[in-house]
Protein backbone atom coordinates (compact mmCIF):
# COMPACT_ATOMS: atom_id res chain seq x y z
CA UNK A 1 0.00 0.00 0.00
CA UNK A 2 1.59 3.34 -0.97
CA UNK A 3 1.85 6.20 1.30
CA UNK A 4 0.13 9.55 0.32
CA UNK A 5 1.10 13.19 1.82
CA UNK A 6 -1.66 15.43 2.28
CA UNK A 7 -1.45 18.82 1.00
CA UNK A 8 -0.42 21.00 4.07
CA UNK A 9 2.01 17.89 4.83
CA UNK A 10 3.63 18.97 1.44
CA UNK A 11 4.08 22.64 1.88
CA UNK A 12 5.76 22.00 5.38
CA UNK A 13 8.72 19.63 3.65
CA UNK A 14 8.81 21.68 0.93
CA UNK A 15 9.36 25.03 3.18
CA UNK A 16 11.86 22.60 5.24
CA UNK A 17 13.88 20.96 2.72
CA UNK A 18 14.61 24.86 1.80
CA UNK A 19 15.18 25.70 5.05
CA UNK A 20 17.49 23.20 5.48
CA UNK A 21 19.39 24.55 2.37
CA UNK A 22 19.97 27.80 3.80
CA UNK A 23 20.96 26.58 7.60
CA UNK A 24 23.83 24.53 5.11
CA UNK A 25 24.86 27.56 3.69
CA UNK A 26 24.91 29.29 6.90
CA UNK A 27 27.19 26.86 8.18
CA UNK A 28 29.15 26.98 4.84
CA UNK A 29 29.93 30.74 4.28
CA UNK A 30 30.09 31.54 8.65
CA UNK A 31 32.99 28.36 8.58
CA UNK A 32 34.85 29.36 5.38
CA UNK A 33 38.56 29.96 5.95
CA UNK A 34 38.76 32.28 2.26
CA UNK A 35 37.34 35.79 1.86
CA UNK A 36 35.48 34.76 -1.97
CA UNK A 37 33.39 32.52 0.14
CA UNK A 38 32.56 34.09 3.71
CA UNK A 39 32.72 37.89 2.04
CA UNK A 40 32.16 36.92 -1.91
CA UNK A 41 29.33 34.09 -1.31
CA UNK A 42 30.89 32.18 -3.99
CA UNK A 43 29.55 29.42 -3.34
CA UNK A 44 26.15 27.01 -3.55
CA UNK A 45 24.68 24.43 -1.45
CA UNK A 46 21.86 21.93 -2.09
CA UNK A 47 19.56 19.10 -0.94
CA UNK A 48 18.39 16.13 -3.26
CA UNK A 49 16.66 12.76 -2.67
CA UNK A 50 18.32 9.61 -3.26
CA UNK A 51 18.05 9.57 -6.61
CA UNK A 52 19.79 13.01 -7.23
CA UNK A 53 16.57 15.09 -8.01
CA UNK A 54 16.85 18.72 -6.37
CA UNK A 55 14.81 19.29 -3.01
CA UNK A 56 16.50 22.32 -1.59
CA UNK A 57 19.04 24.71 -3.02
CA UNK A 58 20.02 27.65 -0.74
CA UNK A 59 20.66 31.56 -2.00
CA UNK A 60 23.97 31.60 -3.64
CA UNK A 61 25.78 31.64 -7.45
CA UNK A 62 22.85 30.26 -8.98
CA UNK A 63 24.20 28.65 -12.07
CA UNK A 64 25.78 26.32 -9.71
CA UNK A 65 21.94 25.03 -8.66
CA UNK A 66 21.00 23.17 -11.88
CA UNK A 67 24.44 21.61 -12.34
CA UNK A 68 25.05 19.71 -8.82
CA UNK A 69 22.53 17.62 -9.27
CA UNK A 70 24.95 15.76 -11.93
CA UNK A 71 27.80 15.28 -9.34
CA UNK A 72 25.86 12.97 -7.61
CA UNK A 73 24.94 10.98 -10.36
CA UNK A 74 28.68 11.09 -11.45
CA UNK A 75 29.55 9.69 -7.84
CA UNK A 76 26.52 7.13 -7.44
CA UNK A 77 27.80 5.69 -11.16
CA UNK A 78 31.48 5.77 -9.97
CA UNK A 79 30.94 4.09 -6.57
CA UNK A 80 27.76 2.10 -7.17
CA UNK A 81 26.57 0.08 -3.83
CA UNK A 82 30.11 1.21 -1.75
CA UNK A 83 28.93 4.36 -0.80
CA UNK A 84 28.42 4.45 2.91
CA UNK A 85 26.67 7.02 5.86
CA UNK A 86 29.19 9.43 6.66
CA UNK A 87 31.52 9.36 3.49
CA UNK A 88 32.27 12.54 1.93
CA UNK A 89 32.98 12.49 -2.23
CA UNK A 90 34.53 15.75 -4.19
CA UNK A 91 35.08 16.63 -7.41
CA UNK A 92 35.98 19.46 -9.93
CA UNK A 93 36.20 17.58 -13.54
CA UNK A 94 35.56 20.56 -16.08
CA UNK A 95 34.05 17.74 -18.63
CA UNK A 96 31.72 16.85 -15.37
CA UNK A 97 30.47 19.10 -13.84
CA UNK A 98 31.03 22.07 -16.09
CA UNK A 99 32.73 24.77 -14.06
CA UNK A 100 36.49 25.35 -13.47
CA UNK A 101 38.70 23.61 -11.46
CA UNK A 102 38.30 26.07 -8.97
CA UNK A 103 34.56 25.07 -8.37
CA UNK A 104 35.05 21.87 -5.95
CA UNK A 105 31.54 20.20 -5.55
CA UNK A 106 31.73 18.35 -2.21
CA UNK A 107 28.54 15.67 -2.23
CA UNK A 108 27.65 13.28 1.11
CA UNK A 109 25.12 10.49 1.00
CA UNK A 110 22.09 10.74 3.85
CA UNK A 111 21.14 7.95 5.83
CA UNK A 112 17.97 7.86 7.97
CA UNK A 113 17.56 4.62 10.94
CA UNK A 114 19.97 3.11 7.44
CA UNK A 115 18.16 4.04 4.54
CA UNK A 116 19.66 6.00 2.25
CA UNK A 117 16.73 9.46 1.94
CA UNK A 118 19.18 11.30 0.21
CA UNK A 119 21.97 13.47 -0.90
CA UNK A 120 23.71 16.79 0.49
CA UNK A 121 25.87 18.89 -1.93
CA UNK A 122 28.18 22.46 -1.20
CA UNK A 123 29.87 23.80 -4.30
CA UNK A 124 32.65 26.63 -3.50
CA UNK A 125 35.39 28.54 -5.19
CA UNK A 126 38.69 27.60 -3.99
CA UNK A 127 41.63 29.99 -4.27
CA UNK A 128 44.38 28.32 -5.60
CA UNK A 129 44.29 24.66 -7.16
CA UNK A 130 47.55 24.41 -8.51
CA UNK A 131 47.24 26.15 -11.86
CA UNK A 132 50.24 27.63 -14.23
CA UNK A 133 49.07 31.20 -12.43
CA UNK A 134 48.66 31.93 -8.38
CA UNK A 135 44.92 32.43 -8.27
CA UNK A 136 43.01 32.22 -11.48
CA UNK A 137 44.97 31.85 -14.53
CA UNK A 138 43.61 34.29 -17.98
CA UNK A 139 46.14 32.92 -20.63
CA UNK A 140 45.50 28.62 -19.79
CA UNK A 141 45.15 27.09 -23.63
CA UNK A 142 44.09 24.18 -22.25
CA UNK A 143 42.89 21.81 -19.19
CA UNK A 144 46.05 20.86 -17.84
CA UNK A 145 46.91 24.19 -17.19
CA UNK A 146 44.05 24.99 -15.01
CA UNK A 147 45.35 23.05 -11.80
CA UNK A 148 44.44 19.72 -10.14
CA UNK A 149 41.30 17.76 -12.11
CA UNK A 150 39.33 15.50 -10.05
CA UNK A 151 36.92 12.89 -10.72
CA UNK A 152 34.37 11.63 -8.31
CA UNK A 153 37.09 11.08 -5.18
CA UNK A 154 35.88 10.28 -1.60
CA UNK A 155 37.96 11.75 0.82
CA UNK A 156 35.80 11.32 4.15
CA UNK A 157 35.37 7.31 4.51
CA UNK A 158 32.52 6.80 7.07
CA UNK A 159 33.25 9.76 9.18
CA UNK A 160 37.15 8.95 8.77
CA UNK A 161 39.53 11.38 6.34
CA UNK A 162 41.38 9.74 3.99
CA UNK A 163 44.80 10.89 4.75
CA UNK A 164 46.28 10.33 1.52
CA UNK A 165 43.77 12.42 -0.18
CA UNK A 166 44.48 14.90 2.54
CA UNK A 167 47.78 14.69 2.01
CA UNK A 168 47.90 15.33 -1.85
CA UNK A 169 45.40 18.36 -1.91
CA UNK A 170 47.76 20.41 0.56
CA UNK A 171 50.34 19.83 -1.76
CA UNK A 172 48.51 20.69 -4.84
CA UNK A 173 47.65 24.08 -3.97
CA UNK A 174 49.83 27.78 -2.54
CA UNK A 175 47.01 27.56 -0.22
CA UNK A 176 46.83 24.61 1.70
CA UNK A 177 45.46 26.00 4.96
CA UNK A 178 42.46 27.53 3.36
CA UNK A 179 41.99 24.87 1.26
CA UNK A 180 41.67 22.27 3.85
CA UNK A 181 39.57 24.99 5.69
CA UNK A 182 37.40 25.33 3.26
CA UNK A 183 36.39 22.19 2.42
CA UNK A 184 36.16 21.93 5.95
CA UNK A 185 33.22 24.33 5.79
CA UNK A 186 31.47 22.33 3.01
CA UNK A 187 31.70 19.29 4.74
CA UNK A 188 30.37 21.22 8.00
CA UNK A 189 27.61 22.32 5.76
CA UNK A 190 26.32 18.78 4.48
CA UNK A 191 26.92 17.38 8.00
CA UNK A 192 24.38 20.21 8.85
CA UNK A 193 21.95 19.06 6.36
CA UNK A 194 21.88 15.26 7.55
CA UNK A 195 21.43 16.36 11.09
CA UNK A 196 18.17 18.99 9.86
CA UNK A 197 16.48 16.11 7.43
CA UNK A 198 16.55 14.10 10.03
CA UNK A 199 14.85 16.22 12.55
CA UNK A 200 11.98 16.26 9.82
CA UNK A 201 12.30 12.52 8.75
CA UNK A 202 12.05 11.55 12.78
CA UNK A 203 8.53 13.44 12.60
CA UNK A 204 7.03 12.35 9.56
CA UNK A 205 9.16 9.11 8.61
CA UNK A 206 10.52 8.32 5.43
CA UNK A 207 7.40 7.23 3.43
CA UNK A 208 5.51 10.49 3.73
CA UNK A 209 8.63 12.51 2.81
CA UNK A 210 8.94 10.86 -0.31
CA UNK A 211 5.66 11.42 -1.12
CA UNK A 212 5.57 14.77 -0.26
CA UNK A 213 8.30 15.25 -2.70
CA UNK A 214 6.87 13.51 -5.35
CA UNK A 215 3.94 16.13 -4.68
CA UNK A 216 6.08 18.90 -5.29
CA UNK A 217 8.03 17.74 -8.35
CA UNK A 218 4.83 17.40 -9.48
CA UNK A 219 3.19 20.67 -9.17
CA UNK A 220 6.72 21.88 -10.76
CA UNK A 221 6.14 19.72 -13.74
CA UNK A 222 2.06 21.15 -14.18
CA UNK A 223 3.18 25.15 -13.83
CA UNK A 224 5.87 25.24 -16.48
CA UNK A 225 3.80 22.70 -18.93
CA UNK A 226 1.20 25.58 -18.24
CA UNK A 227 3.62 28.70 -18.52
CA UNK A 228 5.00 27.60 -22.10
CA UNK A 229 1.70 26.41 -22.79
CA UNK A 230 0.53 29.72 -22.63
CA UNK A 231 2.70 31.54 -24.96
CA UNK A 232 2.33 31.69 -28.73
CA UNK A 233 4.06 29.18 -30.87
CA UNK A 234 7.32 30.23 -32.44
CA UNK A 235 10.67 30.21 -33.42
CA UNK A 236 13.21 33.20 -32.42
CA UNK A 237 16.53 33.96 -32.96
CA UNK A 238 19.56 36.06 -31.76
CA UNK A 239 23.06 36.05 -31.99
CA UNK A 240 26.40 38.60 -30.10
CA UNK A 241 29.83 37.96 -29.80
CA UNK A 242 32.46 38.06 -26.88
CA UNK A 243 35.65 40.27 -27.51
CA UNK A 244 38.02 37.49 -27.21
CA UNK A 245 39.03 34.06 -25.74
CA UNK A 246 41.62 36.07 -23.48
CA UNK A 247 44.59 34.41 -26.09
CA UNK A 248 43.48 35.74 -29.37
CA UNK A 249 41.58 38.95 -30.68
CA UNK A 250 39.01 37.37 -32.57
CA UNK A 251 35.73 38.39 -32.04
CA UNK A 252 33.70 34.85 -30.69
CA UNK A 253 30.32 34.15 -31.99
CA UNK A 254 27.50 32.90 -29.62
CA UNK A 255 24.30 32.06 -31.51
CA UNK A 256 20.70 30.56 -29.90
CA UNK A 257 17.32 29.86 -31.60
CA UNK A 258 14.13 29.23 -29.01
CA UNK A 259 11.48 27.50 -30.56
CA UNK A 260 7.77 27.14 -28.40
CA UNK A 261 5.78 24.40 -29.68
CA UNK A 262 2.61 23.62 -27.59
CA UNK A 263 4.12 22.62 -23.97
CA UNK A 264 7.65 22.22 -25.27
CA UNK A 265 10.40 25.01 -25.33
CA UNK A 266 13.69 24.11 -27.85
CA UNK A 267 16.81 26.11 -27.37
CA UNK A 268 19.13 25.11 -29.65
CA UNK A 269 22.36 26.36 -30.10
CA UNK A 270 23.54 25.40 -33.47
CA UNK A 271 25.97 28.54 -35.00
CA UNK A 272 27.73 29.35 -31.94
CA UNK A 273 31.32 29.17 -32.56
CA UNK A 274 33.52 25.61 -31.98
CA UNK A 275 35.53 25.07 -29.35
CA UNK A 276 38.08 28.31 -29.10
CA UNK A 277 42.01 28.05 -27.77
CA UNK A 278 41.65 30.10 -24.94
CA UNK A 279 39.51 29.47 -21.30
CA UNK A 280 36.13 30.78 -22.32
CA UNK A 281 35.15 26.83 -23.20
CA UNK A 282 32.39 25.66 -21.20
CA UNK A 283 30.91 22.08 -20.20
CA UNK A 284 27.76 21.13 -21.77
CA UNK A 285 26.03 20.49 -18.07
CA UNK A 286 26.77 23.92 -17.15
CA UNK A 287 25.57 25.07 -20.39
CA UNK A 288 22.47 23.63 -19.64
CA UNK A 289 22.32 24.41 -15.61
CA UNK A 290 22.86 28.42 -17.25
CA UNK A 291 19.47 27.86 -19.57
CA UNK A 292 17.93 26.73 -17.00
CA UNK A 293 18.68 29.58 -14.83
CA UNK A 294 17.47 32.20 -17.74
CA UNK A 295 14.49 29.93 -18.35
CA UNK A 296 13.72 30.40 -14.58
CA UNK A 297 13.81 34.52 -14.67
CA UNK A 298 11.29 34.28 -17.32
CA UNK A 299 8.95 31.20 -16.14
CA UNK A 300 7.94 30.72 -12.74
CA UNK A 301 10.64 32.87 -11.05
CA UNK A 302 8.86 33.18 -8.00
CA UNK A 303 8.64 29.15 -6.99
CA UNK A 304 11.89 27.51 -6.44
CA UNK A 305 13.93 25.26 -8.27
CA UNK A 306 12.72 21.14 -7.81
CA UNK A 307 13.56 17.81 -9.42
CA UNK A 308 10.52 18.71 -11.37
CA UNK A 309 11.53 22.02 -13.07
CA UNK A 310 12.52 22.22 -16.49
CA UNK A 311 10.86 19.13 -17.66
CA UNK A 312 9.27 21.31 -20.85
CA UNK A 313 12.78 22.40 -22.18
CA UNK A 314 15.26 20.76 -23.81
CA UNK A 315 18.68 21.76 -24.99
CA UNK A 316 20.74 21.01 -28.34
CA UNK A 317 24.50 21.54 -28.72
CA UNK A 318 26.13 20.92 -31.05
CA UNK A 319 29.04 18.12 -30.46
CA UNK A 320 31.99 20.99 -31.96
CA UNK A 321 30.93 23.92 -29.72
CA UNK A 322 32.66 26.27 -27.38
CA UNK A 323 29.99 25.26 -25.20
CA UNK A 324 30.11 21.71 -25.26
CA UNK A 325 33.69 21.44 -23.99
CA UNK A 326 35.90 17.93 -24.03
CA UNK A 327 39.39 17.28 -23.36
CA UNK A 328 41.58 19.29 -23.36
CA UNK A 329 39.70 21.99 -24.16
CA UNK A 330 40.80 25.04 -21.59
CA UNK A 331 37.79 26.13 -19.41
CA UNK A 332 38.78 28.70 -16.77
CA UNK A 333 36.91 31.56 -17.58
CA UNK A 334 33.75 29.05 -18.82
CA UNK A 335 30.74 31.81 -17.47
CA UNK A 336 32.36 34.18 -20.20
CA UNK A 337 29.69 33.19 -22.98
CA UNK A 338 27.29 32.12 -20.42
CA UNK A 339 26.22 35.81 -19.50
CA UNK A 340 25.89 36.71 -23.16
CA UNK A 341 23.79 33.45 -23.71
CA UNK A 342 21.45 34.38 -20.83
CA UNK A 343 20.65 37.80 -22.90
CA UNK A 344 20.15 36.11 -25.85
CA UNK A 345 17.50 33.40 -24.84
CA UNK A 346 15.81 36.57 -22.23
CA UNK A 347 16.00 38.36 -25.09
CA UNK A 348 14.17 35.64 -27.41
CA UNK A 349 11.34 35.05 -24.70
CA UNK A 350 10.90 38.88 -24.81
CA UNK A 351 9.70 38.36 -27.94
CA UNK A 352 7.40 35.76 -27.24
CA UNK A 353 6.25 37.32 -23.53
CA UNK A 354 6.51 41.22 -24.72
CA UNK A 355 4.59 41.54 -21.27
CA UNK A 356 7.91 40.72 -19.14
CA UNK A 357 10.28 42.26 -22.21
CA UNK A 358 13.40 43.25 -20.31
CA UNK A 359 16.83 44.41 -22.09
CA UNK A 360 19.97 42.74 -21.77
CA UNK A 361 22.64 43.15 -18.97
CA UNK A 362 26.27 44.37 -18.62
CA UNK A 363 26.61 40.67 -18.70
CA UNK A 364 29.61 39.04 -17.02
CA UNK A 365 32.01 38.57 -13.84
CA UNK A 366 34.14 41.57 -14.65
CA UNK A 367 36.96 40.30 -12.32
CA UNK A 368 39.48 42.01 -11.14
CA UNK A 369 42.24 40.34 -9.32
CA UNK A 370 45.02 41.18 -7.01
CA UNK A 371 47.60 39.12 -5.02
CA UNK A 372 51.31 38.30 -3.78
CA UNK A 373 53.31 35.36 -4.14
CA UNK A 374 55.94 36.05 -2.16
CA UNK A 375 56.27 34.05 1.26
CA UNK A 376 58.27 36.32 3.45
CA UNK A 377 55.87 39.21 2.62
CA UNK A 378 52.68 36.97 2.90
CA UNK A 379 50.89 35.16 0.45
CA UNK A 380 47.69 36.70 0.27
CA UNK A 381 45.11 36.52 -2.68
CA UNK A 382 41.61 39.25 -3.70
CA UNK A 383 39.64 38.14 -6.30
CA UNK A 384 35.92 39.55 -6.84
CA UNK A 385 33.51 40.32 -9.54
CA UNK A 386 32.21 43.70 -9.98
CA UNK A 387 28.83 44.52 -10.27
CA UNK A 388 27.01 46.66 -13.24
CA UNK A 389 24.10 47.66 -15.33
CA UNK A 390 20.78 45.58 -15.52
CA UNK A 391 18.08 46.05 -18.62
CA UNK A 392 15.08 47.90 -18.61
CA UNK A 393 12.15 46.10 -18.30
CA UNK A 394 8.58 46.29 -19.93
CA UNK A 395 7.03 48.35 -16.85
CA UNK A 396 10.25 49.23 -14.59
CA UNK A 397 13.50 50.57 -14.53
CA UNK A 398 16.62 48.18 -14.83
CA UNK A 399 18.69 47.72 -11.45
CA UNK A 400 21.80 49.50 -11.48
CA UNK A 401 25.23 48.04 -9.18
CA UNK A 402 23.77 44.85 -9.03
CA UNK A 403 26.00 41.77 -9.60
CA UNK A 404 25.42 39.75 -13.47
CA UNK A 405 22.68 37.38 -13.69
CA UNK A 406 25.13 34.21 -13.75
CA UNK A 407 26.19 34.83 -10.30
CA UNK A 408 23.43 36.22 -8.46
CA UNK A 409 23.81 36.63 -4.89
CA UNK A 410 28.23 36.73 -5.44
CA UNK A 411 28.90 40.07 -4.13
CA UNK A 412 32.30 42.05 -4.29
CA UNK A 413 34.40 42.43 -1.18
CA UNK A 414 33.49 45.15 1.28
CA UNK A 415 35.71 48.23 1.23
CA UNK A 416 36.43 47.82 4.47
CA UNK A 417 37.41 43.45 4.65
CA UNK A 418 39.43 45.07 1.69
CA UNK A 419 41.47 46.94 2.97
CA UNK A 420 42.06 45.54 6.34
CA UNK A 421 42.79 41.78 4.88
CA UNK A 422 44.79 43.50 1.92
CA UNK A 423 47.68 45.90 0.99
CA UNK A 424 45.26 47.34 -1.05
CA UNK A 425 43.20 50.81 -0.78
CA UNK A 426 40.10 51.00 -2.37
CA UNK A 427 39.56 54.57 -3.19
CA UNK A 428 36.23 54.65 -4.98
CA UNK A 429 33.40 52.79 -5.09
CA UNK A 430 30.27 54.94 -7.03
CA UNK A 431 27.91 55.32 -9.75
CA UNK A 432 28.96 55.05 -13.55
CA UNK A 433 26.89 57.87 -14.81
CA UNK A 434 25.24 58.01 -18.00
CA UNK A 435 26.50 53.56 -18.48
CA UNK A 436 22.95 52.98 -18.70
CA UNK A 437 20.74 52.67 -21.97
CA UNK A 438 18.43 55.38 -22.35
CA UNK A 439 14.87 54.35 -22.88
CA UNK A 440 11.16 54.95 -21.64
CA UNK A 441 12.33 52.23 -19.12
CA UNK A 442 16.45 53.55 -18.74
CA UNK A 443 19.11 50.47 -18.14
CA UNK A 444 20.89 50.26 -14.61
CA UNK A 445 24.29 51.79 -14.35
CA UNK A 446 27.41 50.30 -13.67
CA UNK A 447 30.21 50.97 -11.61
CA UNK A 448 33.53 52.69 -10.80
CA UNK A 449 35.80 50.82 -8.49
CA UNK A 450 39.56 52.31 -8.46
CA UNK A 451 42.21 50.74 -6.05
CA UNK A 452 45.67 51.85 -5.24
CA UNK A 453 48.24 49.08 -4.38
CA UNK A 454 49.83 49.97 -1.13
CA UNK A 455 52.39 47.34 -1.90
CA UNK A 456 53.70 45.75 -5.09
CA UNK A 457 52.28 42.88 -6.20
CA UNK A 458 50.26 40.88 -9.05
CA UNK A 459 47.08 41.66 -10.80
CA UNK A 460 44.95 40.35 -13.32
CA UNK A 461 41.90 41.51 -15.28
CA UNK A 462 38.94 39.57 -16.94
CA UNK A 463 36.18 42.32 -18.41
CA UNK A 464 34.27 41.32 -21.08
CA UNK A 465 31.36 42.69 -23.44
CA UNK A 466 33.08 45.77 -24.61
CA UNK A 467 32.03 44.65 -28.27
CA UNK A 468 28.45 43.08 -27.63
CA UNK A 469 27.66 45.61 -24.55
CA UNK A 470 24.21 45.37 -23.04
CA UNK A 471 21.84 45.84 -26.15
CA UNK A 472 18.49 48.06 -25.38
CA UNK A 473 14.65 46.49 -27.07
CA UNK A 474 12.03 48.22 -27.95
CA UNK A 475 13.67 51.11 -28.94
CA UNK A 476 16.09 51.59 -26.00
CA UNK A 477 19.54 52.63 -26.47
CA UNK A 478 22.26 50.49 -25.93
CA UNK A 479 24.65 50.48 -22.30
CA UNK A 480 27.88 51.75 -22.28
CA UNK A 481 30.79 48.67 -22.19
CA UNK A 482 33.47 48.01 -19.82
CA UNK A 483 36.14 50.28 -19.50
CA UNK A 484 39.67 50.42 -17.80
CA UNK A 485 42.88 52.69 -16.85
CA UNK A 486 45.82 51.52 -14.63
CA UNK A 487 47.91 54.49 -13.75
CA UNK A 488 51.35 53.26 -13.12
CA UNK A 489 53.63 55.22 -10.94
CA UNK A 490 55.54 57.24 -13.54
CA UNK A 491 52.18 58.25 -14.74
CA UNK A 492 51.55 56.27 -17.77
CA UNK A 493 48.55 54.69 -18.42
CA UNK A 494 47.35 51.39 -20.12
CA UNK A 495 43.55 50.07 -20.77
CA UNK A 496 43.74 46.34 -20.77
CA UNK A 497 40.07 44.74 -20.02
CA UNK A 498 41.61 41.40 -19.94
CA UNK A 499 45.65 41.13 -18.30
CA UNK A 500 47.18 37.60 -17.12
CA UNK A 501 48.95 38.16 -14.52
CA UNK A 502 51.60 40.53 -13.93
CA UNK A 503 53.71 42.24 -11.20
CA UNK A 504 53.39 45.86 -10.86
CA UNK A 505 54.76 48.94 -8.07
CA UNK A 506 53.39 50.07 -5.09
CA UNK A 507 51.26 53.31 -6.29
CA UNK A 508 50.03 51.97 -9.48
CA UNK A 509 46.15 52.81 -9.21
CA UNK A 510 43.32 50.73 -11.26
CA UNK A 511 40.27 52.24 -12.18
CA UNK A 512 37.35 49.74 -13.34
CA UNK A 513 34.10 51.07 -14.94
CA UNK A 514 31.42 48.25 -15.61
CA UNK A 515 28.65 48.21 -17.88
CA UNK A 516 24.96 49.55 -17.74
CA UNK A 517 22.33 47.72 -18.89
CA UNK A 518 20.16 48.38 -22.35
CA UNK A 519 17.12 50.57 -22.26
CA UNK A 520 13.30 49.48 -23.44
CA UNK A 521 11.50 52.14 -24.98
CA UNK A 522 11.83 54.96 -26.43
CA UNK A 523 13.72 57.83 -24.41
CA UNK A 524 11.47 60.53 -25.49
CA UNK A 525 8.57 58.70 -23.66
CA UNK A 526 10.49 58.97 -20.71
CA UNK A 527 8.70 61.40 -18.15
CA UNK A 528 10.56 65.05 -17.18
CA UNK A 529 10.24 63.87 -13.55
CA UNK A 530 11.79 60.65 -14.12
CA UNK A 531 14.75 62.21 -16.11
CA UNK A 532 15.42 64.87 -13.49
CA UNK A 533 15.34 62.39 -10.47
CA UNK A 534 17.57 60.26 -12.71
CA UNK A 535 19.90 63.49 -13.02
CA UNK A 536 20.13 64.37 -9.34
CA UNK A 537 20.40 60.83 -7.85
CA UNK A 538 23.61 60.52 -10.63
CA UNK A 539 22.47 58.23 -12.86
CA UNK A 540 22.21 60.66 -15.39
CA UNK A 541 24.72 63.71 -16.12
CA UNK A 542 22.71 66.63 -17.00
CA UNK A 543 24.60 66.94 -20.56
CA UNK A 544 23.29 63.12 -20.78
CA UNK A 545 19.61 64.41 -20.17
CA UNK A 546 19.94 66.69 -23.10
CA UNK A 547 21.87 64.53 -25.44
CA UNK A 548 19.64 61.06 -24.76
CA UNK A 549 16.77 62.44 -23.13
CA UNK A 550 15.85 65.87 -24.57
CA UNK A 551 16.02 67.27 -21.46
CA UNK A 552 17.43 70.54 -20.23
CA UNK A 553 18.27 70.60 -16.73
CA UNK A 554 18.68 74.50 -15.45
CA UNK A 555 21.49 75.49 -12.64
CA UNK A 556 19.33 74.99 -9.93
CA UNK A 557 18.37 71.21 -11.09
CA UNK A 558 14.63 72.11 -12.80
CA UNK A 559 13.60 70.88 -15.60
CA UNK A 560 13.33 73.55 -18.41
CA UNK A 561 10.28 72.72 -19.99
CA UNK A 562 10.54 75.29 -22.48
CA UNK A 563 13.50 74.54 -23.60
CA UNK A 564 13.14 70.63 -23.76
CA UNK A 565 12.09 68.35 -25.97
CA UNK A 566 8.19 67.31 -25.90
CA UNK A 567 7.26 63.65 -24.42
CA UNK A 568 6.13 61.26 -27.01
Amino acid sequence: MSTTADPITTEVVRNFVLSCAEDMNASLWRSAHSAVIYEGKDSAVALMDEHGNMLGQSTGVPLFIGAIDVCVHHVKDYYGDDIAEGDIFIMNDSYMQGTHLHDVTAIGPIFHQGELVGFGAARAHWGDIGAIDPGSTMGSTNIYQEGLRLGPTRIIRQGKQVREWYDHLRLNTRLPDATIGDLGSQVAAIRTGERRLAQLLDRIGSQTYRAACQNIFEQARRMDREAIAAIADGTWSREGYLDNDGVGDEPIKVALSLTVSGENLVVDLTGSSGPVPGSVNCGAKQTESLLRLAYKTMINPDRAITGGSFETMSVKIPDFCMFNAQEPAACEWYFTGLGLLADLFISCMSEAMPQRSTAAHYGDSMVAGFFSVDPKRGQWFALEPTAGGWGGRADSDGTSALINLVNGGFRNIPAEVYETKFPVRLEEFSIRADSGGAGRHRGGCGVVRRYKMLEGCYSALWFERSKTPAWGLNGGGDGAGPYIEITLPDGSTEHPLKMRARAFEAGTVFQTMTGGGGGNGNAKSRPFDEVLSDVRQGYVSRQGAWDVYGVRIDDDMHVDTGASEPRV
